[in-house]
């Protein structure tokens, strides 16, 4: 591992202590006290053996300045080491001329890895949160040994793993310095869900002591923690052979170079040859550099790089100083504003002295009296008037080319509070002001929030102000992120207050909307809320959305927007605009899309097609574009083309799609039609794809004549001519029980007609056809149906009239006598008006009866009728009517047929559909009228459809007016039919009237009433009589379906008074209403009183009683505590909590509950301040009660 490069070493060697210039803002200085034990001067240090005297610094325990966010606990006492060996590993050993000066002074270390310069810069963290709950602890290991750190990180309520680093000192990270001596791992347990972080230190060397540091961030989340190690040296024994400690390992591959300390940690005897004679460590120190070499060679020591950097720290003898007779002090003291001399004896007066402070020269200023030389005999002093936090530095005089060095310490007065913080209250983009008063002006304070220095740079949103004895600390624009414990830290105490800062709650006056944009387009995004002088983010896809040339984000008050000048696939994703401090989010989905499209342009085909030769194979690529990626679908006809097909297929590339034939074949012949779709819309294309080949076989042949020896056929050419146009056809034929087929023609019949001849009556035969092309001659097609040479039938027989209307003739026959081997299709029926040969045909489909209706005739016109007999032969001699038919009907007299369910009144309740068919018969068609009560029938309200044969009357929801007698009127010319039908329409009647109670005796009431005004259209069939008790008014019924007007209720209670009620009922049902006594009848027993007895109340009250009483309870400072009690009292107590006898009465740090008799005390976020005596006293007018226990609040203690 690589060290830093020290800032703290001058040129010669030494050492010394680097303080902050005056110009720079000095930090708070605690309270240091110094003991200096140097050595003897007359006597040489010795470096092996004996540790040195150290400088013991002790500390007040105060907050200290963070680094990287991280609040460590600092010791009460730091001993710091009379001198500090840090060298680096690679480093080369020169010369240096041996010092006259006294031995090294004790330094106080700043640590290793920032300049003394950069401690009072501010860091900007991010808010420290609590991420560790395991932090890596300090340990201390001997050079060569290995040691392990651990932090642990809880995944509960992490999306992602957290990003670690580790550090030395400030600057230097170590992920990049990983190798044999530093391992980095990381683990992580899915059953605890935490995250394990390992930093392991193998063959540790001395520069690999110091001060390291771990960071964890998750997002907005920073944690880190800081911790020390400490890497001791091997005590040697002096008896160690220091040609065989010198002699390089046996390995020579990781620790070449080195001491080889295996032999020495093992406690193993290292091989010696003979004891050296000659003592090699006083001839190396007595020698110059430049004879190490060869004295090494002499000596047999081949390991010189180690031997070397173990002379170098070898205590050099200290030479007597020839300048000095008495150098000055290591270290000395003075408080602040006071004075302090640092005296130096000279040995020769004469020579020229210089003061130095921090390597700078002390010049005397006439104007100024803070640097006062003086003499006095031999002795030079330097007087420092007014010491100041600024003088705390390395001082030294130099006499000629020697020099001499001390470190002064300042000490500063504790500086105490005078008036303490208070505690703010306010909601967010609020000015905060927090003052305090200390005892000294001028006096360097720190500002912390929860611990952690606030920065107070240039762009920080803090603000420090001071002004003689007080200090203000600023905040213009409060936020949620204020919300916290600030306090002032000097060098004599701490001032705390908790400032408070809640959000204005957000209203979303307009949400974002989801969008679909075409590509290219520019895309505006827009929200607006309240506040409205809320910043927020824009996030696409969880990324934090910057402006730049083409995005732009702007707020204007209560408005913000998104704006994208084209956008891209890139832009499509979940947009998300988060208010600052706020947890709500406002979101929205935008698509990017491009309307699909086909690229034929570049098939460079003649029309789009393209021609294959039947058994090749082709493949055709067509580009295409659009985004979201289109869906493509090969369709040929209405069969869609997959990408799996076995011989044709259909394949989509990103940029292109295609279609694969393996095997060419005349189906494949056709257009096909690509089909793309995506979000934004949908293309078509086609191609045809045209496959040379032999034709198809040609259509069935259809035979549509026949003879006695020959037929007429005929047939349709084939759907695909394979690509090549049709030549001619051959044809051949065969008896249906052969398989032998002959060819009829050697030449090529050009035509679609053919006539087969010379075929035997009575055999069945079949035909087929042969397309022919250039390529080939197709397939055969497929065989005609059989067919028979036959001759056709004789004439049907006895042909007659069967019925004449105005319109119509109707004919009768008989089938002819002679059918034949080709058996009888049908028969067709011709007519003609009487003196023209216009003979048309009736049936346009022959049909098989014998009985045939010759339809749309002119009246009174006269037609020839006549019948041929068809069959596959084709048609027979015609059978003609030997007169002719005059088309005029026969009169028939009007009969009305009432069915018999209407000769009787015809009812039906209201609401209910009326629908009656009466027949009828009559010729010609007869003219049918309707009458009610004498009036022509309402056809609003009556529907009434005529037919030839039947009347119906329609009512579609029937009511009481339709109730009547209607008359229906059928004629005939001259002719007249009558009938009567009678309907009536019923509905529930109405309510009985006057009901009353004639008489009340005994346990009898006589009642009486009247009938009602409506009876329903229909006879009243009965009463319904119901009773109810005057106290339930439930009803329950007497009797039901009673005729007369009167009754007598018997069996009553007595005591009880009863009214009663009458419903009146026809053939529909009971009456919706009925009619209610307005009296009620009490029925009554003389001589009988009831006397209620008297009940005494029970007593429910009691004083208070608690059934649980308060518990001891133990309590962890930050967390909330809850008191629990349940007490028993009526009326309801009055409860009272207290803290050490006083009540606790509107204190926002307290909640109180009460619920159903448990009582619950909540203390918000307790300090130790909160522990002592808790009671809980309740109070009601009976008496009271009281219950204690004690809290204590415990602190955790920070590792």
């Amino acid at each position: 591992m690589p060290e830093p490069t020290k800032k703290d070493e001058t040129p010669n060697g030494e050492k010394e202590s680097v303080a902050t210039d005056s110009s720079e803002a000095p930090m708070p200085t605690p309270e240091i006290s110094l003991e200096v034990s140097p050595p003897p001067p007359e006597q040489p240090v010795e470096t092996e053996g004996k540790d040195p005297q150290p400088i013991e610094v002790i500390k007040p325990v105060q907050p200290e300045p963070v680094e990287n966010g991280s609040k460590e606990p600092e010791p009460e006492a730091v001993v710091v080491g009379a001198k500090e060996q840090v060298e680096s590993v690679n480093s080369e050993v020169k010369e240096e001329a041996p010092s006259p000066c006294s031995p090294p002074l004790p330094v106080w270390s700043l640590g290793e890895g920032q300049a003394p310069e950069d401690l009072d810069k501010p860091v900007d963290t991010p808010p420290l949160s609590s991420l560790l709950i395991e932090r890596p602890q300090g340990g201390s290991i001997t050079v060569g040994g290995d040691i392990s750190f651990v932090a642990k990180v809880e995944a509960q309520d992490l999306l992602r793993k957290p990003t670690i680093k580790w550090f030395k000192g400030k600057w230097m990270d170590l992920a990049s310095k990983t190798g044999k001596h530093l391992q980095l791992k990381e683990t992580f347990d899915r059953r605890t869900k935490i995250h394990t972080f390992e930093m392991h230190i193998i063959k540790a060397k001395d520069n690999y002591a110091g001060n390291y540091r771990c960071e964890v961030t998750y997002k907005d989340k920073f944690d880190s923690c800081s911790f020390d190690l400490e890497v001791k040296e091997l005590e040697q024994s002096q008896s160690v052979d220091i040609r065989s400690a010198f002699k390089r390992s046996s390995e020579g591959h990781e620790d070449a170079g080195d001491l080889d300390f295996s032999g020495l940690l093992k406690h193993r005897e290292p091989k010696q040859d003979e004891t050296p004679e000659v003592d090699v460590w006083e001839i190396l120190k007595s020698a110059r550099p430049d004879q190490y070499e060869k004295i090494a060679f002499e000596y047999g020591i081949t390991d010189l790089r180690g031997l070397l950097k173990r002379l170098k720290k070898t205590k050099k003898e200290e030479k007597k100083s020839e300048a000095f007779a008495k150098k000055l002090d290591p270290a000395y003291q003075a408080d602040k504003g006071g004075k302090i001399r640092l005296v130096v004896d000279l040995a020769d007066p004469t020579v020229e002295l210089k003061w130095y402070k921090n390597g700078q020269e002390i010049r005397p200023t006439p104007n100024q009296r803070k640097f006062i030389f003086e003499q006095k005999g031999t002795q030079r002093i330097l007087v420092i008037n007014n010491c100041g936090l600024n003088d705390d530095a390395a001082y030294s005089v130099a006499a000629g080319e020697e020099k001499c060095t001390t470190e002064l310490f300042v000490k500063e007065l504790p500086v105490k509070i005078t008036k303490e913080i208070e505690a703010v209250k306010t909601t967010v983009n609020e000015r905060i002001e927090l003052e305090c008063e200390v005892s000294e002006e001028g006096a360097q304070v720190k500002w912390c929030k929860n611990g952690v220095e606030v920065p107070t740079g240039p762009r920080s949103r803090y603000r420090v102000k001071s002004e003689g004895l007080k200090h203000w600390l600023i905040i213009d624009d409060a936020s949620k992120e204020d919300t916290g414990t600030f306090s002032l830290m000097a060098s004599g105490g701490t001032s705390e207050a908790k400032i408070q800062v809640e959000l204005k709650p957000l209203k979303i006056i307009q949400d974002l909307q989801d969008m679909t944009v075409l590509l290219g387009q520019p895309l505006k995004m827009h929200c607006e809320i309240f506040p409205g002088n809320v910043p927020g983010r824009w996030y696409r896809n969880g990324q934090l959305i910057q402006s730049n040339d083409r995005i732009n984000i702007l707020q204007r008050a209560k408005n913000h927007r998104l704006e994208i000048v084209n956008s891209t696939l890139h832009d499509a994703g979940d947009y998300t605009f988060v208010p600052e401090g706020y947890s709500q989010s406002l979101c929205a989905k935008i698509h990017i899309v491009d309307p699909p499209r086909v690229h034929l342009e570049s098939l460079n085909f003649p029309d789009n097609t393209v021609t294959i030769v039947a058994g090749n194979k082709l493949r055709v690529e067509i580009p295409i574009s659009g985004e979201p990626a289109p869906r493509v679908v090969w369709m040929k006809g209405e069969r869609v083309i997959l990408d799996s097909g076995h011989r044709v297929r259909a394949e989509t590339f990103p940029d292109h799609t295609s279609l694969t034939i393996d095997i060419a074949e005349k189906e494949d012949t056709g257009n096909y039609k690509i089909v793309l779709q995506n979000e934004a819309g949908e293309a078509g294309a086609s191609i045809k794809v045209k496959v040379v080949d032999i034709p198809d076989p040609p259509e069935v042949p259809l035979v549509t004549e026949v003879g006695g020896d020959w037929c007429s056929m005929t047939w349709e050419p084939p759907i695909y001519d394979g690509g090549s146009p049709i030549l001619g056809y051959f044809i051949e034929r065969k008896k249906k029980q052969s398989s032998r087929w002959m060819r009829l023609n050697f030449d090529l019949n050009k035509e679609t007609t053919f006539e087969p001849k010379k075929m035997i009556e009575g055999v069945p035969y079949e035909v087929r056809v042969f397309a022919v092309n250039a390529i080939g001659v197709s397939k055969p097609s497929e065989p005609s149906k059989a067919f028979v040479p036959l001759a056709v039938t004789s004439e049907p027989t006895m042909l007659v009239v069967d019925d004449v209307t105005d319109t119509t003739v109707t004919m009768k026959w008989r089938p002819p006598d002679t059918i034949g081997a080709a058996g009888l299709d049908g028969y067709l029926v011709e007519y003609c008006i009487e003196g023209t040969d216009d003979w048309r045909v009736t049936n346009k489909e022959l049909t098989e009866k014998t009985k045939y209706t010759i339809t749309d005739l002119p009246p009174e016109a006269k037609i020839l009728v006549r019948v041929r007999a068809i069959n596959a032969a084709g048609a027979s001699t015609p059978r003609t009517l030997q007169h002719s038919i005059l088309v005029k009907e026969v009169i028939e007299p009007p009969k009305i047929r009432i069915p018999r369910h209407l000769k009787q009144t015809y009812t039906r309740k209201v609401g209910e559909a009326v629908n009656l068919v009466i027949p009828f018969m009559g010729k010609p068609r007869p003219k049918v009228s309707w009458l009610k009560e004498g009036q022509t029938v309402d056809p609003t309200q009556v529907t009434i459809r005529n037919t030839d044969c039947d009347s119906i009357i329609f009512i579609r929801k029937a009511e009481r007016k339709h109730s009547g007698k209607y008359d229906m009127k059928v004629e005939v010319e001259n002719h007249v039919d009558t009938a009567i039908v009678d309907i009536q329409i019923v509905d529930l009647p109405g309510p009985p009237q006057c009901v009353k109670i004639d008489e009340v005796w005994g346990g009898n009431v006589a009642l009486d009433w009247t009938p009602p005004k409506d009876n329903g259209n229909a006879a009243i069939t009965g009463y319904t009589i119901q009773k109810a008790d005057k106290k339930t008014m439930e009803w329950y019924t007497c009797i039901e379906h009673y005729h007369r007007t009167c009754i007598t209720i018997t069996e009553l209670v007595v005591g009880n008074e009863y009214y009663f009620r009458i419903y009146s009922e026809n053939m529909v049902g009971l009456s919706e209403g009925a009619t209610q006594t307005k009296d009620s009848a009490l029925i009554v027993k003389e001589g009988m009183q009831l006397k209620n007895p008297e009940y005494i109340d029970h007593d429910f009250k009691e004083p208070p009683k608690f059934t649980q009483p308060l518990i001891n309870t133990f309590a962890i400072a930050g967390y909330n505590a809850t008191l629990n009690c349940s007490v028993r009292a009526n009326p309801r107590p009055k409860v009272i909590w207290m803290k050490n006898k006083i009540a606790i009465i509107d204190d926002p740090r307290y909640r109180m509950f009460s619920n159903q008799g448990v009582c619950t005390l909540e203390i918000r976020k307790p300090s130790p301040y909160d522990g002592g005596m808790y009671s809980c006293k309740a109070i009601n007018d009976l008496g009271d009660a009281l219950v204690e226990c004690k809290l204590e609040v415990k602190v955790p203690t920070q590792e």
